[in-house]
């Protein structure tokens, strides 16, 4: 509550690397051999091809920097939706993803999961674009029982990834990280 914006962002920065470093864990990988400076061969492993990240904006693009830290040349799409204040329906305004989107696997940024909404929103939209929920893997920061049930009772072949699920969720994370609080 208390915390100065640039500690909230250092302390977000490091929850979001390690729910995307987790989000990798769960991509296909395959095995190969990394000869090292020394000459030393070691067995390794790399990431197959065909992996994609999509941020919701505005708050999932603060995801966005984690994931390039560990993927320097993965793509990245973007969707914008936005809850009617009134009705608190979600409405998609914008949605861009890599052509072949429905080749690859999609790790889906969102780091507040409050009423699942909004994600149930951009899965529609994935679907549409020809990506089954099976390789979609969100990754979020804090969410609602509430809002994972919402998602898993719609997408059960989902995966979702958080740190935390509680019944109130923080739900001031973007103004305070983008500095707009």
């Amino acid at each position: 509550r208390t915390a100065s914006r640039g500690d909230f962002v250092f302390s977000a920065d490091r929850l979001i690397r390690l729910v995307v470093e987790e989000g990798l864990n769960q991509l296909p990988y395959t095995e190969c051999t990394v000869t090292t400076p020394t000459g030393y061969k070691y067995e390794g492993v790399k990431f197959e091809k065909g992996n994609c990240g999509v941020s919701i904006m505005r708050s999932g693009e603060a995801m966005e920097q984690g994931l390039r830290d560990c993927c320097r040349s993965i793509r990245i799409g973007k969707i914008l939706i936005q809850s009617d204040e009134e009705t608190q329906r979600a409405k998609v305004y914008y949605a861009k993803f890599p052509p072949d989107i429905y080749r690859r696997k999609v790790l889906l940024m969102y780091p507040i999961l409050s009423t699942g909404n909004t994600v149930i929103e951009a899965v529609k939209v994935l679907i549409e674009h020809g990506v089954q929920p099976s390789v979609i893997i969100l990754l979020s920061l804090f969410s609602t029982p509430h809002g994972a049930k919402s998602i898993i009772q719609e997408f059960p072949d989902i995966t979702i990834l958080t740190t935390e699920v509680h019944p109130v969720a923080p739900t001031h994370f973007g103004q305070k990280y983008f500095g707009t609080d």
